[in-house]
Protein backbone atom coordinates (compact mmCIF):
# COMPACT_ATOMS: atom_id res chain seq x y z
CA UNK A 1 0.00 0.00 0.00
CA UNK A 2 1.04 3.42 -0.78
CA UNK A 3 -0.53 6.61 0.39
CA UNK A 4 0.04 10.03 -1.24
CA UNK A 5 -0.53 12.67 1.65
CA UNK A 6 -0.75 16.19 1.36
CA UNK A 7 -2.65 19.33 1.24
CA UNK A 8 -6.10 19.66 -0.64
CA UNK A 9 -5.60 21.06 -4.50
CA UNK A 10 -1.80 20.19 -4.32
CA UNK A 11 -2.25 17.56 -7.46
CA UNK A 12 -2.53 14.15 -5.65
CA UNK A 13 -5.60 13.30 -7.85
CA UNK A 14 -4.19 14.18 -11.07
CA UNK A 15 -0.98 12.39 -10.18
CA UNK A 16 -2.85 9.22 -8.97
CA UNK A 17 -4.79 9.39 -12.40
CA UNK A 18 -1.77 9.77 -14.45
CA UNK A 19 0.12 6.75 -12.98
CA UNK A 20 -2.97 4.57 -13.36
CA UNK A 21 -3.76 5.51 -16.71
CA UNK A 22 -3.11 2.19 -19.01
CA UNK A 23 -3.58 -0.04 -15.92
CA UNK A 24 -5.91 -2.37 -15.19
CA UNK A 25 -7.39 -0.19 -12.20
CA UNK A 26 -10.55 0.71 -9.51
CA UNK A 27 -11.21 4.71 -8.58
CA UNK A 28 -13.02 5.33 -5.87
CA UNK A 29 -13.30 8.93 -5.30
CA UNK A 30 -14.72 9.43 -2.02
CA UNK A 31 -15.23 13.33 -2.77
CA UNK A 32 -18.66 12.29 -4.56
CA UNK A 33 -21.82 10.70 -3.69
CA UNK A 34 -21.16 7.88 -6.36
CA UNK A 35 -17.57 7.22 -4.75
CA UNK A 36 -19.32 7.04 -1.03
CA UNK A 37 -22.22 4.95 -2.28
CA UNK A 38 -19.86 2.29 -4.46
CA UNK A 39 -18.19 1.80 -0.85
CA UNK A 40 -21.82 1.51 1.03
CA UNK A 41 -20.22 -2.10 1.98
CA UNK A 42 -16.50 -1.25 2.07
CA UNK A 43 -15.77 -5.45 2.23
CA UNK A 44 -17.83 -6.27 -0.01
CA UNK A 45 -16.35 -3.40 -2.68
CA UNK A 46 -12.82 -4.42 -2.10
CA UNK A 47 -12.11 -7.65 -1.26
CA UNK A 48 -13.14 -9.18 -4.65
CA UNK A 49 -10.89 -6.85 -6.93
CA UNK A 50 -7.59 -7.45 -8.39
CA UNK A 51 -4.93 -4.95 -9.78
CA UNK A 52 -4.40 -1.41 -8.68
CA UNK A 53 -6.58 0.36 -6.70
CA UNK A 54 -7.06 4.02 -6.18
CA UNK A 55 -9.42 5.22 -3.11
CA UNK A 56 -9.31 9.22 -3.03
CA UNK A 57 -10.05 11.45 0.21
CA UNK A 58 -9.50 8.24 2.31
CA UNK A 59 -9.82 10.79 5.35
CA UNK A 60 -14.15 10.81 4.31
CA UNK A 61 -14.56 7.40 5.66
CA UNK A 62 -12.27 6.29 8.09
CA UNK A 63 -13.69 3.13 8.74
CA UNK A 64 -11.80 2.19 5.77
CA UNK A 65 -8.47 1.88 7.72
CA UNK A 66 -9.65 -1.41 9.50
CA UNK A 67 -9.98 -2.75 6.63
CA UNK A 68 -7.30 -2.12 4.50
CA UNK A 69 -5.03 -3.03 7.17
CA UNK A 70 -6.65 -7.03 6.67
CA UNK A 71 -6.51 -6.58 3.02
CA UNK A 72 -2.84 -5.68 2.94
CA UNK A 73 -1.79 -8.61 5.41
CA UNK A 74 -3.39 -10.92 2.63
CA UNK A 75 -0.64 -13.54 1.05
CA UNK A 76 -0.80 -13.71 -1.73
CA UNK A 77 -1.66 -10.27 -2.56
CA UNK A 78 -4.45 -10.26 -5.10
CA UNK A 79 -4.74 -6.26 -4.95
CA UNK A 80 -2.15 -3.08 -4.50
CA UNK A 81 -3.99 -0.39 -2.70
CA UNK A 82 -2.86 3.68 -3.56
CA UNK A 83 -4.64 5.91 -0.94
CA UNK A 84 -5.09 9.64 -1.36
CA UNK A 85 -5.50 11.62 1.92
CA UNK A 86 -5.29 15.90 2.47
CA UNK A 87 -5.52 15.21 6.60
CA UNK A 88 -3.15 12.82 8.38
CA UNK A 89 -4.69 10.07 10.46
CA UNK A 90 -3.70 10.98 13.66
CA UNK A 91 -6.54 14.27 13.04
CA UNK A 92 -9.58 11.94 12.01
CA UNK A 93 -11.54 10.87 14.36
CA UNK A 94 -12.01 7.03 14.57
CA UNK A 95 -9.01 6.16 13.39
CA UNK A 96 -7.29 3.33 15.59
CA UNK A 97 -6.07 0.97 13.00
CA UNK A 98 -2.38 1.10 12.46
CA UNK A 99 -1.04 0.56 9.17
CA UNK A 100 2.62 0.49 10.22
CA UNK A 101 4.64 -1.98 8.12
CA UNK A 102 2.16 -2.11 5.38
CA UNK A 103 1.88 1.42 4.01
CA UNK A 104 4.76 3.92 2.13
CA UNK A 105 4.24 7.39 2.32
CA UNK A 106 4.74 9.94 -0.36
CA UNK A 107 4.80 13.46 0.47
CA UNK A 108 3.32 15.60 -2.17
CA UNK A 109 3.34 19.07 -1.82
CA UNK A 110 2.60 21.66 -4.68
CA UNK A 111 4.35 22.96 -7.36
CA UNK A 112 8.52 23.81 -6.85
CA UNK A 113 10.93 25.74 -8.24
CA UNK A 114 12.85 22.60 -10.40
CA UNK A 115 8.66 22.25 -12.00
CA UNK A 116 8.33 25.78 -12.80
CA UNK A 117 11.60 26.66 -13.84
CA UNK A 118 13.94 29.40 -12.30
CA UNK A 119 12.67 31.68 -14.19
CA UNK A 120 9.39 31.73 -12.66
CA UNK A 121 10.88 32.35 -9.27
CA UNK A 122 9.06 35.91 -8.48
CA UNK A 123 5.59 34.54 -9.12
CA UNK A 124 5.90 31.02 -7.17
CA UNK A 125 7.16 32.75 -4.14
CA UNK A 126 4.34 35.33 -4.06
CA UNK A 127 1.30 33.06 -5.74
CA UNK A 128 2.42 29.59 -3.68
CA UNK A 129 2.63 26.13 -4.99
CA UNK A 130 -1.02 25.78 -5.36
CA UNK A 131 -1.56 24.84 -9.20
CA UNK A 132 -4.92 26.85 -9.06
CA UNK A 133 -3.05 29.90 -7.17
CA UNK A 134 -0.05 29.94 -8.84
CA UNK A 135 -1.57 29.79 -12.68
CA UNK A 136 -4.52 31.73 -12.13
CA UNK A 137 -4.38 34.98 -14.66
CA UNK A 138 -4.43 37.60 -12.68
CA UNK A 139 -2.96 38.11 -8.95
CA UNK A 140 -7.28 39.34 -7.79
CA UNK A 141 -8.21 35.47 -9.54
CA UNK A 142 -5.37 34.33 -7.25
CA UNK A 143 -6.51 35.87 -4.33
CA UNK A 144 -10.26 35.01 -4.92
CA UNK A 145 -9.04 31.40 -5.12
CA UNK A 146 -7.11 31.63 -1.99
CA UNK A 147 -10.36 33.18 0.16
CA UNK A 148 -12.26 30.57 -1.57
CA UNK A 149 -9.41 27.26 -0.33
CA UNK A 150 -9.42 28.97 3.16
CA UNK A 151 -13.35 29.19 3.79
CA UNK A 152 -13.83 25.70 2.26
CA UNK A 153 -11.37 23.88 4.16
CA UNK A 154 -12.64 25.75 7.33
CA UNK A 155 -16.19 25.42 6.99
CA UNK A 156 -16.48 21.82 4.85
CA UNK A 157 -13.56 19.97 5.25
CA UNK A 158 -12.76 20.08 8.48
CA UNK A 159 -16.36 19.54 9.86
CA UNK A 160 -16.25 16.50 7.67
CA UNK A 161 -13.34 15.29 9.86
CA UNK A 162 -15.41 15.23 12.96
CA UNK A 163 -13.69 19.03 14.04
CA UNK A 164 -16.07 21.06 15.55
CA UNK A 165 -13.98 24.66 15.85
CA UNK A 166 -15.90 27.69 14.79
CA UNK A 167 -14.17 28.59 11.16
CA UNK A 168 -13.91 32.32 12.43
CA UNK A 169 -12.14 30.93 15.33
CA UNK A 170 -9.67 28.92 13.50
CA UNK A 171 -9.36 31.30 10.91
CA UNK A 172 -8.11 33.99 13.78
CA UNK A 173 -5.20 31.44 14.88
CA UNK A 174 -4.25 30.66 11.56
CA UNK A 175 -3.97 34.37 10.71
CA UNK A 176 -1.82 34.81 13.88
CA UNK A 177 0.35 32.31 13.04
CA UNK A 178 1.08 33.97 9.55
CA UNK A 179 2.05 36.48 12.01
CA UNK A 180 4.10 34.58 13.87
CA UNK A 181 5.72 33.01 10.47
CA UNK A 182 9.90 31.72 11.17
CA UNK A 183 9.57 32.03 14.58
CA UNK A 184 9.61 30.06 17.90
CA UNK A 185 6.14 28.71 18.89
CA UNK A 186 5.19 30.77 22.30
CA UNK A 187 1.98 28.53 23.24
CA UNK A 188 1.31 31.47 26.41
CA UNK A 189 1.51 34.76 24.22
CA UNK A 190 -0.87 33.12 21.33
CA UNK A 191 -3.08 31.71 23.64
CA UNK A 192 -3.57 35.39 25.32
CA UNK A 193 -4.38 36.67 22.03
CA UNK A 194 -7.05 34.49 21.39
CA UNK A 195 -8.54 34.38 24.94
CA UNK A 196 -7.81 30.31 24.91
CA UNK A 197 -5.75 28.12 27.54
CA UNK A 198 -2.44 27.12 26.07
CA UNK A 199 -3.47 23.10 25.70
CA UNK A 200 -6.35 24.83 23.30
CA UNK A 201 -3.71 26.58 21.15
CA UNK A 202 -1.95 23.04 20.85
CA UNK A 203 -4.75 21.44 19.40
CA UNK A 204 -5.23 24.06 17.11
CA UNK A 205 -1.51 23.89 16.05
CA UNK A 206 -1.83 20.30 15.46
CA UNK A 207 -4.56 20.83 13.40
CA UNK A 208 -3.51 22.61 10.66
CA UNK A 209 -0.22 20.53 11.18
CA UNK A 210 -2.42 17.64 10.62
CA UNK A 211 -3.92 19.52 7.42
CA UNK A 212 -0.44 19.63 5.73
CA UNK A 213 -1.06 23.61 6.32
CA UNK A 214 1.24 24.62 8.60
CA UNK A 215 4.76 23.00 9.28
CA UNK A 216 6.44 22.23 12.62
CA UNK A 217 9.91 22.14 12.56
CA UNK A 218 11.53 20.80 15.76
CA UNK A 219 14.89 21.80 17.59
CA UNK A 220 18.03 19.53 17.38
CA UNK A 221 19.94 19.22 20.30
CA UNK A 222 23.38 18.65 20.59
CA UNK A 223 25.87 18.02 23.52
CA UNK A 224 27.56 21.52 23.30
CA UNK A 225 27.59 22.62 26.90
CA UNK A 226 25.05 25.37 25.86
CA UNK A 227 21.41 26.02 26.33
CA UNK A 228 19.30 25.52 23.61
CA UNK A 229 16.14 26.30 22.48
CA UNK A 230 13.57 23.68 23.08
CA UNK A 231 10.90 25.18 21.11
CA UNK A 232 9.72 24.10 17.36
CA UNK A 233 9.22 26.89 14.66
CA UNK A 234 5.95 27.46 13.03
CA UNK A 235 6.06 27.96 9.33
CA UNK A 236 2.69 28.49 7.06
CA UNK A 237 3.93 26.14 4.56
CA UNK A 238 2.38 27.68 1.54
CA UNK A 239 4.27 31.21 0.54
CA UNK A 240 0.60 32.09 -1.10
CA UNK A 241 -1.56 31.31 1.64
CA UNK A 242 1.15 32.98 4.20
CA UNK A 243 0.58 36.71 2.12
CA UNK A 244 -2.66 36.24 1.52
CA UNK A 245 -3.56 35.60 5.19
CA UNK A 246 -1.42 38.57 6.16
CA UNK A 247 -3.29 40.70 3.49
CA UNK A 248 -0.30 41.58 1.13
CA UNK A 249 -2.63 42.99 -2.05
CA UNK A 250 1.10 42.83 -4.51
CA UNK A 251 4.29 41.72 -4.72
CA UNK A 252 5.65 45.43 -4.08
CA UNK A 253 4.18 45.22 -0.51
CA UNK A 254 5.55 42.26 0.69
CA UNK A 255 8.82 43.56 -0.58
CA UNK A 256 8.06 47.06 2.19
CA UNK A 257 6.96 44.55 4.91
CA UNK A 258 8.49 43.48 8.16
CA UNK A 259 7.84 39.78 7.43
CA UNK A 260 9.97 39.70 4.33
CA UNK A 261 13.15 37.39 5.77
CA UNK A 262 10.88 35.45 7.20
CA UNK A 263 8.70 35.19 4.19
CA UNK A 264 11.71 34.13 2.65
CA UNK A 265 13.05 31.45 4.70
CA UNK A 266 9.69 29.46 4.95
CA UNK A 267 9.51 29.18 0.88
CA UNK A 268 13.41 28.46 0.58
CA UNK A 269 12.73 26.03 3.03
CA UNK A 270 10.02 24.27 1.31
CA UNK A 271 11.92 24.17 -1.71
CA UNK A 272 15.29 22.05 0.52
CA UNK A 273 12.53 19.98 1.57
CA UNK A 274 11.14 19.18 -1.59
CA UNK A 275 14.02 17.27 -2.32
CA UNK A 276 15.76 16.17 0.51
CA UNK A 277 12.18 15.20 2.17
CA UNK A 278 11.32 16.53 6.31
CA UNK A 279 11.80 13.57 8.01
CA UNK A 280 14.92 14.47 9.46
CA UNK A 281 15.17 18.07 9.52
CA UNK A 282 15.44 20.29 12.31
CA UNK A 283 16.33 23.54 13.41
CA UNK A 284 19.38 24.50 15.96
CA UNK A 285 19.05 27.30 18.16
CA UNK A 286 20.85 28.65 21.34
CA UNK A 287 19.70 31.59 23.65
CA UNK A 288 23.75 32.90 23.71
CA UNK A 289 22.79 33.70 19.92
CA UNK A 290 24.28 31.23 17.43
CA UNK A 291 21.77 29.35 15.52
CA UNK A 292 20.80 27.34 12.29
CA UNK A 293 17.57 27.63 10.14
CA UNK A 294 17.32 24.23 8.94
CA UNK A 295 19.64 20.83 9.16
CA UNK A 296 18.80 17.98 7.75
CA UNK A 297 20.35 14.37 7.74
CA UNK A 298 20.66 13.39 4.21
CA UNK A 299 22.40 10.55 2.46
CA UNK A 300 24.65 9.82 5.95
CA UNK A 301 25.56 13.37 6.15
CA UNK A 302 24.88 16.47 8.32
CA UNK A 303 23.76 19.22 6.17
CA UNK A 304 22.75 22.97 7.38
CA UNK A 305 20.87 25.83 5.61
CA UNK A 306 21.00 29.46 6.31
CA UNK A 307 17.91 31.15 4.21
CA UNK A 308 19.10 34.99 3.76
CA UNK A 309 17.38 37.57 1.95
CA UNK A 310 20.28 39.75 0.77
CA UNK A 311 22.65 40.78 -2.28
CA UNK A 312 25.68 39.20 -1.05
CA UNK A 313 25.55 36.94 2.05
CA UNK A 314 28.49 37.08 4.23
CA UNK A 315 30.13 34.57 6.53
CA UNK A 316 28.67 35.13 9.73
CA UNK A 317 30.90 34.32 13.11
CA UNK A 318 27.47 32.78 13.85
CA UNK A 319 27.98 30.57 11.17
CA UNK A 320 31.52 29.44 12.03
CA UNK A 321 30.10 28.22 15.46
CA UNK A 322 27.42 26.45 13.83
CA UNK A 323 29.89 24.34 11.94
CA UNK A 324 31.78 23.76 14.64
CA UNK A 325 29.12 22.82 17.37
CA UNK A 326 27.22 20.73 14.83
CA UNK A 327 30.04 19.05 12.93
CA UNK A 328 28.49 19.92 9.51
CA UNK A 329 29.43 18.41 6.70
CA UNK A 330 28.38 21.05 4.61
CA UNK A 331 26.19 24.49 5.25
CA UNK A 332 24.55 26.13 1.97
CA UNK A 333 23.56 29.68 2.16
CA UNK A 334 20.68 30.08 0.18
CA UNK A 335 19.47 33.37 -1.28
CA UNK A 336 17.94 35.21 -4.41
CA UNK A 337 20.59 36.55 -6.07
CA UNK A 338 22.09 35.11 -9.38
CA UNK A 339 25.79 33.40 -8.50
CA UNK A 340 26.77 30.32 -6.49
CA UNK A 341 29.99 30.49 -4.54
CA UNK A 342 32.51 29.19 -2.03
CA UNK A 343 32.31 31.50 0.99
CA UNK A 344 34.93 29.03 2.89
CA UNK A 345 35.57 25.46 3.20
CA UNK A 346 32.42 23.38 3.24
CA UNK A 347 30.26 26.24 3.34
CA UNK A 348 28.86 27.71 -0.27
CA UNK A 349 26.48 30.41 -1.17
CA UNK A 350 23.81 28.86 -3.76
CA UNK A 351 21.19 31.20 -5.69
CA UNK A 352 17.85 29.81 -4.98
CA UNK A 353 17.91 29.34 -8.59
CA UNK A 354 20.51 26.69 -8.83
CA UNK A 355 19.13 24.92 -5.36
CA UNK A 356 17.35 21.95 -6.83
CA UNK A 357 20.52 21.10 -9.13
CA UNK A 358 22.85 21.78 -6.68
CA UNK A 359 21.02 19.25 -3.92
CA UNK A 360 20.86 16.78 -6.34
CA UNK A 361 24.47 17.00 -7.52
CA UNK A 362 25.32 16.69 -3.84
CA UNK A 363 22.78 13.97 -2.89
CA UNK A 364 24.30 11.80 -5.64
CA UNK A 365 27.96 12.30 -4.10
CA UNK A 366 26.54 11.55 -1.89
CA UNK A 367 25.59 8.06 -2.85
CA UNK A 368 29.54 7.10 -3.89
Amino acid sequence: MVALLGPRQSGKTTLARQYAEGKPCEFFDLETLGGLDRLTEPSAALEPLRGLVVIDEVQRKPELFQLLRVLADRRPLPARFLILGSASPGIVRGVSESLAGRVSFVDVSGLNLSEVGPGNLRQLWWRGGFPSAYTAETDRVCAMWQEDFIRTLLERDLPQLGITIPATTLRRFWTMIAHYHGQKWNAAELARSLGASEPTTRKYLDILAGMFLVRQLPPWFENVGKRQVKAPKIYVRDSGLLHWLMRLDSFASLEAHPKLGASWEGFALEQVLGVTGDRDAYFWSTHSGPELDLLVFWHGKRVGFEFKYSDAPDLTKSMHVVMQDLKLNQLFVVYPGGQSLELADRVEMVSIKHLPERLKKFGAEGNK
